[in-house]
């Protein structure tokens, strides 16, 4: 297999992570369209819906562009000068927890005081998952590989160097992470819980995971791990007071 794998369309060569994306974008908001029904937290009027979902668009683009800068701060000052490479780069953490915050702020300003996150957590898998082909598939430009390895399973991205392949370690964990809330979904929980649930597993997934990523890693841990843990420490701290049962009106 050579990286990039790239598709063919109509004669055309197209680029594995911009397909991918798409696919992940488009499932992931069918989905939620079509689960939203069941969480009643999510039973709000079109207009405030569409908001709440421009919020988490938005949120999670600025947040993966910005981490991606933060994480490969010396390879963007390495090509400051090329408009072109700024272009490029994101992250899936920076878009869950940026995503997390846009929708905060659009719910503040739309006046929603309860939880809505419950509706976004399997699409969010699912659509996590399907980027992580697109990860794959790109190879060595896509920055997401693990270290050389021995283990039967590496993957040569291009460089003649075996490598864990994290991308395929990312989907194996969302697919059991989401087997897992299946099983337990119908057991009541207090409202946002099984979104808090979610942020703070993969949070701590992506935290170790990364020891095995080959990443800039200036204070021992990379900025994806730093940003990691402020993630995994907000959403224990809300966990923490809905299991509780404090009413504080938000998620």
């Amino acid at each position: 297999m050579t990286f990039p794998v790239y598709f063919h369309l109509a004669g055309y060569r197209i680029h594995p992570h911009p397909v991918l994306e798409v696919i992940a974008y488009t499932v992931g908001f069918q989905m939620y369209r079509r689960i939203r029904r069941q969480f009643p937290a999510a039973a709000m009027p079109f207009e405030t819906n569409l908001w709440i979902l421009v919020g988490a668009l938005f949120g999670a683009l600025a947040g993966s562009k910005l981490l991606a800068f933060v994480e490969s701060g010396p390879d963007f000052w390495a090509h400051r000068f090329e408009p072109g490479f700024w272009m490029g780069g994101k992250t899936i953490l920076g878009g869950l927890l940026g995503g997390w915050l846009g929708v905060e702020i659009a719910k503040h300003f739309a006046g929603v005081k309860h939880s809505t996150g419950d509706a976004f957590v399997f699409p969010l898998i699912t659509g996590m998952a399907i980027g992580r082909i697109g990860c794959f598939l790109t190879g060595l430009d896509d920055h997401t590989y693990g270290v050389a390895t021995a283990l039967p399973w590496g993957v040569d991205f291009g460089d003649g160097i075996r490598r864990h392949p994290t991308q395929f370690y990312d989907i194996i964990f969302l697919g059991a992470l989401a087997l897992i809330f299946l099983a337990f979904r119908k057991k009541s929980s207090p409202n946002g819980r099984l979104f808090l649930l979610f942020v703070s597993s993969y949070c701590t997934w992506r935290f170790f995971v990364e020891f095995l990523k080959p990443t800039w890693k200036p204070i021992g841990i990379s900025p994806i791990q730093t940003a990691a843990l402020c993630g995994l420490a907000v959403a224990v701290i809300k966990l923490s007071i809905k299991t509780g049962s404090i009413k504080t009106g938000r998620l």
